[in-house]
């Protein structure tokens, strides 16, 4: 039997459908989950990722898997046909439906595709301690990803405010690729 996770493929072998049937296959236990578990599985990753691979490799690691769940989750449970309002509707929809946060857009530019998004209560940060350094780096890539598949270019996100910062909410500045080159 065939390993659906592993390929010596150089492309990804991630594939949506290889998520399963989670309601079936958890029964009693069900779909959620707690924040405490998703995070312990994150910050160990990230946490031998960094140790093996230093700190910032890690962190181009967790973007572009974040990337990824983002492309997959837009391209699989969003209307990437819709108009911008109704897309940006569904996507916070999506987005508080899967306890990932509370998504507001705060300003948009449809000149030069420049976004600033915030998530409330996010999944990867709200409640950690301050460290005064911006933690979701993976938040960075799920946007990206998912940006890119809606508008077909190639966006740079970066978070400027977070929780771990001392911020409230995590705040992301989205750019694509030939506006930060301008």
């Amino acid at each position: 039997m065939d390993n659906v996770f592993m390929s010596n493929d150089t492309h990804s072998v991630f594939k949506w459908e290889n998520l399963g049937d989670i309601k079936d296959g958890r029964g009693d236990l069900g779909e959620e989950m707690p924040v405490l578990v998703y995070r312990l599985m994150q910050y160990t990753m990230l946490d031998v990722l960094s140790r093996e691979f230093g700190t910032e490799k890690a962190n181009t690691y967790f973007i572009k898997a974040g990337y990824l769940a983002g492309s997959e989750l837009a391209k699989n449970v969003l209307d990437l046909d819709a108009d911008f309002e109704t897309f940006l509707s569904q996507l916070r929809e999506k987005l508080k439906e899967l306890k990932i946060g509370v998504l507001r857009m705060e300003k948009y530019d449809p000149q030069t595709g420049e976004i600033i998004l915030t998530v409330g209560q996010d999944l990867d940060c709200s409640g950690l301690p301050i460290t005064n350094e911006n933690v979701c780096t993976y938040d960075e890539g799920f946007i990206s990803g998912i940006l890119e598949s809606y508008t077909g270019q190639k966006y740079d996100v970066r978070e400027i405010d977070c929780w771990a910062s001392g911020d409230r909410v995590c705040r992301f500045r989205g750019v694509t690729a030939e506006a930060g080159q301008a």
